[in-house]
């Protein structure tokens, strides 16, 4: 005759007196508070503002962001027509520009701000209807 063998049935008594012990919440990763995420923001015109100082416009505009050191262009525009283009050289310590264009008449002028080959604004000063 077979005897069954006592192994299984002591792991069976086993598995069930650690079953309360093993069938608790437990957190499923490491560590427990993840680590802070630094979020790299792409190059972007943060202020931006286009006035008349007498006959003069003036656009002054900021980048903000992680950029490679470049050319901050403007166009600019009275309706359709192009005015000028201008440009600064920026980098990480020199992230404001300040540009002019000499416009004695009335208009509707824009000014669309580039860096690197993309647009990255558009500033209206409307003093007659477009």
């Amino acid at each position: 005759m077979l005897r069954p063998s006592p192994l299984p049935a002591r792991l069976l008594l086993l598995a069930c007196l650690l079953t309360p012990a093993l069938s608790g919440c437990r957190y499923a990763f490491v560590p427990l508070v993840p680590a802070p995420v630094e979020p790299e923001f792409p190059t972007r015109v943060t202020t931006a503002t286009l006035e008349r100082d007498g006959d003069t416009l003036v656009l002054r505009a900021r980048v903000d962001g992680r950029f490679s050191p470049g050319y901050l262009s403007v166009a600019w525009f009275d309706g359709a027509r192009e005015l000028g283009r201008d440009s600064v050289y920026l980098d990480a310590a020199q992230r404001e520009a300040v540009f002019r264009l000499d416009a004695p008449d009335s208009g509707a002028f824009r000014a669309v701000i580039t860096f690197g080959g993309n647009v990255l604004r558009q500033v209206e000063l409307y003093e007659v209807q477009p």
